[in-house]
């Protein structure tokens, strides 16, 4: 057999940290070592690991600190960065690695209730209650950019009876007027997820505002190109990952038009019912 190469070596979003250590009964350290999305889907795992595990040491991104402190089965939690972690461990294992080690099955997965809980709120905020409140976020980061949608088809979600709120970060005032959005967005994440519950829909590409909204419980449309990532099933409108999610995807590589067309009848047929938030 092979050697396996030294553990924390290379770029961090392509180490493989766990090598079958028991976790029973030890100190772990989690290590966040992929995007923001990825370590909010993966929190519900810290629970399970700490019913077996002495202590759960999260060391994460610091944007997500506030979400991780609270989250069920931390212990502690750790700002991320490019050194070492302050902290004594006895077997170290990353965030998207916690499932295979402890072999979940389904019923692990499934997500039955809001597993994320907001720190009290601190920045004033309000959004328009004209009619149905919807976040938007079209924009994604340089991963992958065919998940990215162009702004201006948004307009087509400028329906009556709906107030349009930009959740996206850095939007250009032109993308904005031509949307018809109220920029409302934040770079605080704990300031976003209070917002989130505040409207009544977010419509949003895969990005980590469909994992904080499915997370938290709250209504989220995602927009999904062909070839969508492996945590979305690859037909229907709904996965067990986040109940509050639903799903709209592509027919064709880079072709949006059904997706908006089809997000644009159902987000009429919403507003025809009458569901807000209240």
């Amino acid at each position: 057999m092979a050697s396996l190469s030294p553990k924390h070596t290379g770029p961090r979003h392509l180490q493989r940290i766990w090598r079958g250590e028991p976790l029973a009964g030890k100190h772990v350290l989690v290590r966040c070592y992929h995007g923001l999305g990825d370590t909010i889907q993966f929190l519900r795992f810290m629970r399970p690991l700490r019913d077996v595990a002495c202590s759960v040491t999260l060391w994460c991104q610091s944007e997500l600190l506030s979400l991780a402190e609270r989250a069920a089965g931390v212990d502690r939690s750790l700002a991320l960065h490019d050194g070492t972690p302050d902290v004594e461990f006895e077997v170290d294992i990353e965030i998207m690695e916690v499932p295979h080690a402890l072999k979940v099955g389904r019923e692990q997965i499934e997500m039955r209730a809001p597993y994320l809980t907001l720190p009290p709120r601190r920045v004033p905020f309000s959004v328009d209650r004209e009619g149905l409140a919807v976040g938007l976020v079209w924009e994604v980061g340089q991963w992958d950019k065919r998940r990215a949608v162009p702004p201006e088809l948004l307009r087509h979600f400028a329906v009556r009876g709906v107030a349009l709120h930009s959740l996206q970060r850095d939007a250009t005032r032109e993308s904005l007027l031509g949307i018809g959005a109220r920029d409302i967005n934040t770079p605080d994440v704990a300031t976003l997820g209070h917002l989130l519950r505040e409207l009544d829909l977010v419509i949003c590409v895969d990005t980590m505002v469909a994992h904080l909204a499915g997370a938290l419980g709250c209504e989220a449309w995602v927009l999904l190109h062909a070839d969508c990532d492996w945590r979305w099933p690859s037909t229907g409108g709904r996965s067990f990952w986040y109940p509050s999610v639903r799903l709209f995807r592509q027919t064709t590589a880079g072709d949006w038009s059904v997706v908006i067309a089809e997000v644009s009848e159902a987000l009429q047929q919403r507003v025809k019912s009458g569901q807000t938030v209240a």
